[in-house]
């Protein structure tokens, strides 16, 4: 067989043993598209016949094994007939593999994934390198699908219905350690023993993973009734049925036809196919490339940074330094207070023992993290970040003592969450090196960074900023300085009309179950009360000075009361350990349309006048800052998104019917005649 007549696979032959290379053409990435499995089906249909060994599936690409189904291909899908026969099609290719009458082996490097793994499920054995890069799960329902290449099939009969269908359910990946622990990898290498113990599986034919009597009882019809109901009540905890119905489907598919294979894979296709074409699965798939496109905006430059020096060990400071030790670089934190670095320093170390769990990795990364009350390591840094009070004054005092003691080529940033550059880079010498580096709180899961750019910022400056940030495996978006930026500038008004409905006697949890069910990840009252009053009224107060803002009376006398939320203990909530205390009552939890409308439609007019303005470049980056920056519910698309979905002249229409209602801030903004 010669391999010129394919592309996305080439072949070597040694001793009989076929070594198949995945290496998908014009991409870094290997993905399952619809060329890659055909030439695969082809493949194998004519290593059937030969006298062959075995046959080792290995990648080309030093980045993994392979990452999954072309989700592209999924976006031009017309029709749920169109998906089921695609998907069928891949089944029939990884049945074919299956069914080969010799030894199978996957060897496997980086990151298995999707439709990787499950092309992995269908060989007899599984060979993982040993190391921390190495990653395998199933993340479909990350986009609102579920496995549909055998994947609900193999898996629960390999390692039981319990672990397989957390790994479907959640679309978390497991470290190689944990697979092979599971019996998902038969056996774990260094990378200099991966090609001899394939070989060593063929020759040998070593007895693959067979999962205990146990383990195969989980599957079986009077077992599956028990365990869907704990799945489904685990489940409904993360995701509302009517939002995210794939999780859902995948258990309803193995509770029903886990007992029957055939069954079950003409099943899998039909299911799959009905949710793929979804609105919920096209919206996800849409996030999806917006990630992708903020990550190539931090890849776009090459800036080295080795050593970063946050100056603010308060909560945000002290995790962005944390954030940082724990992507490898050596951070130095400097606070006038050696509290409050003695205070970062222990939630860095609850962050590197909940992620690294090796406590060497963990010893290695603390070592990164030196406390630094004198600020000797501002002059040997490469990115400062200047993470203190938010104030104009006590930030460009700061900026005027620290410039003449850095470096030239250091990357000078703040972390304002509100205010804009042009107020604090004139205390610079040259105001021209200042950006703007505005993360978001916790740091450690939400992972956009809007990138600030002053009218006296240079280009370069920012250019730096962006690669820094995609070094830190986060997501960095561009935005013009403005009071609020983009993404606070919109929640504000979300934020505030909540509080304003609490000032005319609404319950806070009703408001918040209103917003719950829209599909936002915490209630507006809560969220307030999270970041703090006092906090939420000082930035009111920033942007009131150029927009429109009402502050609630309501918030500033909780703020002179003290009662600043959760961190005092009470807010619009009380708190008990660090938990909000919900009202014994549950009348009124049936939230009204018109409390969403409310809350929704200010943030949706505020974000059309961002997008008028240029605040971000364009609709999918502003849909980007919403959906990574505050969590605006994804199975939307976006803010925008929802707009295009719900008609944007309807959506004027009743902001015009609010303003009849409620007043001038419901007025359309400037942008609504051109939006589209």
């Amino acid at each position: 067989m010669t391999d010129q007549q394919f592309k996305n696979w080439y072949i070597v032959e040694e001793q009989d043993i076929y070594w198949l290379y995945c290496d998908k053409a014009d991409s870094s990435t290997n993905v399952l598209s619809e060329s890659v499995l055909t030439e695969l089906s082809t493949i194998v249909k004519k290593l059937s016949v030969k006298q062959v060994r075995g046959l080792v599936l290995l990648s080309a690409k030093k980045s993994g094994f392979i990452a999954g189904a072309d989700i592209e291909e999924f976006t031009s899908l017309k029709s749920s007939s169109a998906a089921e026969q695609l998907i069928r099609g891949g089944q029939a290719v990884l049945t074919l593999l299956e069914k080969l009458p010799f030894p199978t082996v996957s060897l496997i490097h980086g990151y298995c994934l999707g439709g990787g793994l499950e092309l992995a499920l269908a060989c007899r054995y599984r060979v993982a390198k040993d190391d921390i890069h190495t990653c395998l799960g199933l993340p479909e329902v990350k986009l609102g699908i579920h496995p549909g290449f055998g994947g609900t099939v193999r898996l629960p009969r390999l390692i039981g219905a319990p672990q397989a269908m957390d790994l479907i359910l959640t679309g978390k990946t497991i470290d190689a350690y944990r697979a092979k622990k599971i019996g998902l990898i038969d056996h774990l290498v260094p990378d200099r023993h991966l090609k001899d113990m394939a070989i060593k599986c063929i020759a040998d034919k070593l007895p693959p993973h067979k999962p205990s009597a146990f383990i195969q009882m989980t599957n079986h019809a009077f077992v599956r009734p028990i365990l869907k109901a704990v799945m489904t009540r685990k489940t409904e905890k993360k995701a509302d049925p009517h939002h995210y119905p794939a999780p859902y489907a995948a258990i309803n598919l193995w509770s029903h036809y886990g007992g029957n294979p055939k069954a079950m894979y003409a099943e899998e296709a039909k299911s799959l196919a009905g949710l793929i074409t979804g609105t919920t699965a096209q919206n996800l798939i849409r996030v999806f490339f917006l990630r992708d496109r903020l990550k190539a905006l931090g890849k776009g430059g090459t800036f080295p940074v080795s050593h970063v020096h946050v100056i603010g060990a308060g909560t945000m400071g002290g995790d962005i330094a944390a954030w940082c030790a724990l992507q490898g670089l050596k951070v130095t934190l400097q606070d006038i207070t050696p509290k409050s670095i003695s205070s970062a320093i222990k939630r860095a170390y609850a962050l590197f023992k909940q992620r690294l769990k090796n406590p060497r990795l963990i010893r290695n990364t603390m070592d990164r993290l030196m406390p630094d009350i004198t600020g000797t390591g501002l002059s040997g840094a490469d990115v400062i970040i200047e993470a203190v009070f938010e104030d104009t004054q006590v930030k460009k005092e700061l900026f005027q003592k620290i410039e003449p003691l850095i470096r030239q080529d250091a990357l000078l940033a703040t972390n304002t969450s509100t205010i804009p550059l042009e107020e604090i880079a004139p205390s610079l010498a040259k105001p021209e090196r200042l950006v703007g580096l505005h993360f978001f709180n916790p740091v450690a899961k939400m992972p956009l960074v809007e990138i600030i750019a002053g009218e006296l910022t240079d280009p370069a400056e920012a250019a730096k900023a962006l690669s820094f940030t995609g070094s830190i495996d986060r997501l960095p978006l561009p935005v013009k300085s403005s009071p609020g930026f983009l993404v606070n500038r919109i929640l504000m008004p979300y934020l505030l009309e909540a509080v304003l409905m609490v000032e005319e006697g609404v319950a806070p949890h009703v408001i918040d179950r209103a917003a719950l069910e829209f599909g936002m990840p915490m209630g507006p009252v809560l969220l307030a009360d999270t970041v703090g009053l006092d906090i939420c009224l000082h930035a009111a107060e920033i942007m009131s000075e150029k927009y429109s803002v009402i502050i609630p009376g309501i918030l500033e006398q909780k703020v002179k009361e003290g009662h600043t939320g959760r961190k005092s203990g009470e807010g619009f909530y009380r708190y008990k350990n660090g938990k909000h205390i919900m009202p014994k009552s549950s009348s009124g939890l049936s939230a009204t349309g018109q409390i969403e409308e409310r809350l929704i439609l200010r943030m949706v007019n505020e974000a059309i006048s961002c997008l008028d303005e240029g605040i971000a470049e364009d609709a999918d980056l502003l849909d980007a800052g919403m959906v990574f920056g505050t969590g605006f519910a994804p199975f939307r698309g976006g803010i925008l998104q929802y707009c295009r979905t719900e008609g944007f002249e309807n959506i004027r229409e009743r902001l015009t019917s609010l303003e009849e209602q409620f007043g001038e801030r419901f007025h359309p903004m400037q942008g609504w005649e051109t939006i589209k």
